[in-house]
């Protein structure tokens, strides 16, 4: 018998973040992503399929994660997120830039975990180990088609970005923040233009972000910043936050945090080879200060003095999240009295 050609191909399925892993292990990045699809940044695309899109996670404020994404192209030296891509046998440095994978398939697969009868619908935090709305997110639209999921499920979120792009979204964020709590947080660690140039390679200009959290608010959403993180160095002189704080002030946040800068893993990696390279002059100081993953809590609670004050100077209402290395709330009620006397710069 005559063998007869398929009248339709089968749909291509990407293969799963395991398979990749083990294929880079095996291969090498090169063999192994093959099929990554470079685009105008120069970022190489791996479209993978998610098995699951909510994912369980222990001590923090939130039980369950979303990122549609893994690695991130605003390419920031100190995202805390690049130590995760070591889980891929991929380095923590230009590999997180520069590889990207696509969870295609993850608003169907959150749709069936979000229906399922034992859903509790519990808060999601989305964004936290990559930015959901970074550039590639306006050709996938992951983002997008996740929010009409949780809107339809009526699943409370907290969602950060760097991103402008989540103006995008300012229809389905409000419709959630009226049928149950929707907070977006814009990360704005500073609006000074050298420090985000040389931290914040990829990323839109700081004052383009405040724009963004304007137009969120006057669609409804309650949308904050978070000064996050306060970079010892770069941007903890009373004069750089001070301008980052009035800007948040000016531009209509609900809220305002921050978070002193933490080193971890494949992220401290990174970092101090990025001050080795770019600041050679700044590696003595890190390494005192940074003997561990945070900064010694005499400093931190200087850094959260100082905000504090300038928060109350500006008018700006505080966010009460955990400081990375300490376990009282962000609420800095002390501090010196003076803050244009406090010099936190090397």
């Amino acid at each position: 018998m005559a063998e007869h050609p398929l009248l339709f191909a089968l749909p291509h399925k990407p293969p799963t973040t395991r398979t990749i892993a083990l294929r880079i292990r095996s291969e090498g990045d090169e063999s192994a992503l093959d099929e990554a699809q470079r685009r105008a940044d120069a970022a190489r695309y791996q479209e993978v399929t998610c098995r699951s899109a909510l994912n369980r996670v222990e001590g923090m404020p939130f039980n369950w994660t979303l990122n549609p994404y893994r690695g991130c192209t605003h390419a920031c030296h100190y995202c805390f997120a690049r130590r995760y891509h070591t889980q891929f046998e991929l380095g923590p440095g230009d590999h997180f830039s520069s590889i990207i994978f696509v969870k295609r398939n993850l608003p169907d697969v959150l749709a069936r975990e979000v229906d399922k009868p034992s859903w509790t619908r519990e808060t999601v935090a989305v964004g936290t180990a990559t930015d959901p709305y970074q550039p590639i997110e306006g050709h996938y639209k992951l983002t997008r088609r996740s929010l009409e999921v949780l809107l339809k499920s009526r699943t409370p979120i907290g969602l950060v970005t760097k991103g402008p792009m989540v103006v995008r979204d300012a229809d389905l964020l409000a419709e959630l923040g009226k049928v149950t709590s929707c907070t977006v947080c814009v990360s704005v660690p500073t609006v000074d233009d050298e420090a985000w140039r040389a931290l914040e390679p990829g990323t839109a200009p700081p004052l383009q972000r405040l724009r963004a959290v304007r137009q969120l608010r006057e669609a409804g959403v309650n949308a904050g910043v978070l000064m996050a993180p306060v970079v010892p160095g770069f941007t903890t002189q009373t004069s750089k936050l001070e301008a980052t704080i009035k800007a948040v002030a000016d531009h209509g946040a609900a809220f305002m945090g921050a978070n002193v800068l933490y080193l971890k893993g494949g992220t401290r990696d990174h970092f101090m080879g990025f001050l080795a390279h770019a600041y050679p002059q700044m590696v003595e100081s890190y390494d005192r200060l940074y003997a561990g993953a945070y900064a010694p809590r005499e400093y931190v609670e200087t850094v959260r003095g100082l905000i504090g004050t300038l928060q109350d100077r500006h008018d700006v209402h505080r966010r009460t999240p955990r400081i990375a290395g300490t376990k009282e709330s962000a609420d800095p009620d002390t501090g010196p009295a003076d803050p244009e006397q406090t010099t936190l710069g090397f």
